[in-house]
């Protein structure tokens, strides 16, 4: 009898002790275990990142760290941490975040327009990947893969469309590097490349002169006519005579992209630079920008017309007047020289 009881005792025991510990696995595993308002939080988890690193991510993130700590070891996520960039949903039990850690890396939309250099780009670029700016400079001006792809550093800004892309958090320099230069064989097709051909020119030549004509409207449905002009003026061998690629020479000159130049002078024009389009013929060595797709679209589809000259259209602002004869032109440049006199603009 007595050893009876024991037995009982010992498998009531037994059972509350299962019980137990069959509670603790349901609340370690199965219990929401989020400690936010917002329905997602996301995590950036880096190449070198190791657990503890994640676990610090998460620690603000989580009701209770030893519950999702003792089913990391369990899942042995602790020693296969993946890089990237992850969603932890409210809600969530420590099964789903652990699941949601091991296997649903997040793509990014990264988007860049506009950028006057490759420095520029670099730091665009590295604010929305895990590649940092000098990384990503480096791969940039990569002397072996530039004249792999026939590059070289006055043309390799060139080779980046901007466009909206979907990448992994994790891009490196190179991978991102790499995809864009796929991204630019891809924007380059047949259609594209037999218009350049027809025009004369080549698509890094199409890009140079499509960066002018973008610094110098930002009136979309006027860059084919302003593409148009410089069009005929190469046809006749004329100087471009562009402002934008002065103001390019002078800040690359100076090292200084940040300067703000409203206004070009007069001695400005003598300025010694293979950019100056006053000084040298022809399309300038690379783009001065980063011309958007419908700036080189406009180069390749340019408007047929008999005008050589435009200046600011200051009854129109954001247009310009286009002129055939230079007379004509000299007559509408005295108005654009008195309204920019009236405002005060010296520089």
């Amino acid at each position: 009898m007595y050893i009876r009881k024991i037995l009982i005792a010992v498998i009531l025991i037994g059972a509350i002790a299962g019980m137990a510990f069959a509670y603790f696995v349901y609340n370690a595993v199965f219990v929401p275990n989020t400690a936010f308002e917002n329905d997602k939080a996301y995590i950036y988890i880096r190449s070198n990142d190791d657990f503890n690193a994640v676990l610090d991510q998460l620690e603000p993130l989580l009701k209770n760290k030893n519950t999702f700590l003792a089913v990391a070891k369990r899942k042995s996520y602790v020693a296969n941490v993946k890089p990237g960039k992850y969603v932890i949903e409210k809600g969530m039990n420590n099964n789903d975040i652990i699941n949601s850690l091991r296997s649903r890396n997040i793509p990014v939309q990264l988007s860049f327009n506009n950028q006057e250099t490759l420095e520029r780009l670099a730091g665009r670029v590295s604010a929305q990947i895990e590649a940092d700016s000098l990384s990503l400079l480096k791969a940039f001006k990569d002397t072996v893969f530039l004249n792999k792809v026939g590059l070289d550093p006055s043309t390799a800004l060139a080779m980046y469309v901007p466009n909206s892309y979907e990448f992994f958090w994790d891009t490196s320099a190179e991978e991102f590097r790499d995809r864009m230069l796929k991204e630019y064989e891809r924007f380059w097709n047949q259609e594209r490349l037999s218009k350049a051909d027809k025009i004369g020119l080549t698509p890094l030549e199409v890009i140079s002169l499509a960066s002018i004509v973008h610094k110098e409207t930002a009136k979309v449905d006027e860059r084919p006519r302003v593409a148009g002009v410089y069009m005929n003026r190469l046809n006749k061998n004329m100087l471009l005579q562009a402002d934008p690629t002065v103001i390019y020479a002078i800040k690359k000159e100076s090292g200084n992209f940040d300067t703000v130049i409203r206004r070009v002078l007069y001695k400005d024009l003598v300025l010694d630079s293979p950019y100056n389009t006053y000084k040298y013929a022809g399309v300038p060595p690379g783009p001065i920008a980063m011309p958007d797709i419908s700036a080189v679209d406009a180069v390749l589809n340019y408007e047929k017309n008999e005008y050589l000259y435009f200046v600011a259209d200051v009854e129109n602002i954001g247009y310009h007047k286009f002129a055939k004869t230079l007379a004509q032109h000299n007559r509408n440049k005295q108005a654009y020289v008195r309204w920019i006199n009236s405002t005060d603009i010296r520089r």
